[in-house]
C-alpha cells in the first residue's frame, strides 16, 4: 500500500485573545461562524493554557517545545537563542517548505528591526513575511529577505491573510509545507482597524460577572478585531478547500494569550487568572482527527511542538519538554496531564509578585515567594470570584496542589527566585519597568 503524503501545517495564532471570547466556546455575542465551523470539523480543546501569558515567552515555548527559565525567555523583547531545535528546524529538515507571516516578537529589543535571513529566523527559511513588533494595525510594514521594509495599506490582518492565501495557492502540489500566520489582533489598541468593521453596540455588550473595571468601548472593538480575524480565518480555509489540500492539512487556531479586560478589575495579561492564561485551541486534521469532539485534556503551549510533530509523523527532539498530546486529538486511549504549569518569573510593568502554579481541569492555585496566593474552585466558581487560598477547610487540598507544583518545579529545575536573579542568569539589562528597553524606530538592524 502506498504510503500517504505527509501533511501540511497551517498554524494561525491571534494576540491576546482569550478562550472565552468565541462562539464554540460559548459566548454567543462574539460572531465567530468560520471558528464555529472548525471547531465542527475537528477537536476543540477546552483547557488550553498559556504556561507564561506573555508574547515573548509564549512564542519561545511554542517554537521550541520547552518552558521560559528553560529556554531563557522570560521577558518580551529578549532573542530567543540559536542553540535552540525549533519545530521549523524539524519540518525543514524533513522536506517541509516552512514559512512566517506576521508577528515575530523573538528578535530582540528592536521592534522595528529586520531579521536577516540566517539562524535568527528559526528555521523558517521558504517564506518570510515578518514584523518582530507592532500593533500599529492601520500603518503597519513587514520585512522580506531584503533590508528594506514593506509598508502595508489598510488593515495588516487582511494583507497577512492576503500573503497567507497565496502561500497556500503556490505550495499546492508541491512537497509538504508549513505556514505559521501570526496576527497582532485583538491585542489593544481594540479599536484601531477599518470604521465599518466596528460592528458591536457597547452599550447592547453583557459583561462577564467578575469584569468591574471593564471598558465598554474597549471590549467592543476587541470583539469586532475577533469578527474580523474570523473573516480572515474563512478565506484561508476556502483556500485550502479551493486547491484541493484540506483533507490532508493539519490545521490549528489558538492565541498566545489572554487579556483579563476589566476582570478582577485587571488589565492585560501577566496575571494566572484563567481570562489571561486560557486561550482558544482548535485543531482540524481530516485523516486522522474525528469531527466534532471536544477534550478535557489540558494542554499547554510547550505540548504544542511534540503534538504536531507526531501528528505528522516526525520524530520529537529530545530537547523538547512538552508532552505529546496527539492521542487527545485523535480520540485514542491517553492518560491526560493531571495538570499544567503557569509562570511569570519577571512580572514587568505592573505591580505584581513573581508567581508559579498549576492549573487542572478543576482548580486553579498559584503561590508568590511569599506563600499561597490564589485557590480557585473553577467548577463550582467558573468566574473566580471567591479566593480560597486561605480557607482553612481548604488545607488538605491546598496541600495536594502544593505538592503538584513542587513536582513541576522539581521538573523544571526552577528554583523560584526573585526575578533579579533571572535577569542576571540571562544576561538582561532592565529598565524602571523591570522590562527589556525595547524601541520602535522602523530600520536596518543586523546586531
Amino acid at each position: 500500500m502506498s504510503r500517504s503524503p505527509r501533511p501540511n501545517l497551517l498554524f494561525v495564532f491571534s494576540d491576546q485573545q482569550r478562550a472565552q471570547d468565541a462562539g464554540f466556546m460559548g459566548n454567543a455575542q462574539v460572531l465567530t461562524p468560520h471558528l464555529d465551523r472548525l471547531a465542527q470539523q475537528g477537536v476543540t480543546f477546552t483547557q488550553a493554557v498559556s504556561t507564561c501569558p506573555v508574547c515573548t515567552p509564549y512564542r519561545a515555548a511554542l517554537l521550541t517545545g520547552r518552558y521560559p527559565l528553560s529556554n531563557g525567555m522570560v521577558l518580551n523583547d529578549v532573542r530567543l537563542p540559536i542553540t535552540e531545535r525549533s519545530i521549523a528546524h524539524c519540518l525543514r529538515d524533513a522536506g517541509y517548505r516552512t514559512g512566517y507571516i506576521g508577528k515575530w516578537h523573538l528578535d530582540g529589543h528592536r521592534r522595528g528591526g529586520f531579521t536577516p535571513p540566517g539562524p535568527r529566523r528559526q528555521g523558517f527559511d521558504g517564506f518570510w513575511a515578518v514584523a518582530n513588533c507592532t500593533h500599529n494595525y492601520m500603518h503597519s510594514f513587514y520585512w522580506r529577505d531584503e533590508p528594506a521594509p514593506v509598508w502595508i495599506e489598510g488593515y495588516d490582518a487582511d494583507h497577512y491573510t492576503d500573503l497567507s492565501v497565496g502561500f497556500i495557492r503556490d505550495r499546492a502540489g508541491a512537497e509538504p509545507w508549513s505556514l505559521f500566520l501570526s496576527w497582532g489582533p485583538p491585542h489593544d489598541p481594540c479599536r484601531l482597524m477599518p470604521e465599518e468593521y466596528l460592528i458591536y453596540d457597547p452599550e447592547a455588550l453583557q459583561l462577564r460577572p467578575n469584569a468591574t473595571a471593564t471598558d465598554r468601548e474597549e471590549l467592543a472593538g476587541y470583539y469586532a478585531h475577533i469578527t474580523a480575524l474570523d473573516r480572515c480565518f474563512g478565506r484561508l480555509m476556502a483556500a485550502l478547500e479551493e486547491t484541493g489540500q484540506a483533507e490532508n492539512t493539519i490545521v490549528v487556531f489558538t492565541s498566545d494569550h489572554g487579556d483579563m479586560l476589566g476582570s478582577q478589575g485587571l488589565q492585560r495579561k501577566q496575571k494566572p487568572w484563567d481570562e489571561s492564561i486560557m486561550v482558544p485551541f482548535v485543531l482540524r486534521y481530516p485523516r486522522a482527527v474525528p469531527a466534532g469532539r471536544t477534550t478535557e485534556a489540558l494542554i499547554n503551549a510547550p505540548d504544542v511542538m511534540p503534538t504536531l510533530l507526531s501528528l505528522a509523523g516526525l520524530p520529537i527532539p529530545g530537547t523538547v519538554e512538552g508532552r505529546d498530546l496527539s492521542a487527545a486529538a485523535t480520540g485514542e486511549p491517553l492518560e491526560p496531564p493531571s495538570s499544567a504549569f503557569i509562570c511569570n518569573p519577571c512580572p514587568f510593568i505592573e505591580p505584581i509578585p513573581e508567581w508559579r502554579g498549576v492549573r487542572t481541569n478543576r482548580y486553579t492555585y498559584v503561590r508568590t515567594p511569599s506563600g499561597p496566593w490564589l485557590l480557585y474552585d473553577n467548577a463550582d466558581d467558573p468566574y473566580q470570584l471567591s479566593n480560597l487560598a486561605g480557607d482553612p477547610a481548604r488545607k488538605g487540598l491546598r496541600g495536594e496542589l502544593d505538592e503538584e507544583l513542587n513536582d513541576w518545579l522539581a521538573r523544571l529545575e526552577d528554583d523560584f527566585q526573585p526575578r533579579e536573579v533571572y535577569w542576571e542568569r540571562f544576561g538582561y539589562t532592565v529598565d524602571k519597568h523591570k522590562q527589556m528597553p525595547h524601541d520602535n524606530e522602523v530600520g536596518v538592524f543586523e546586531d
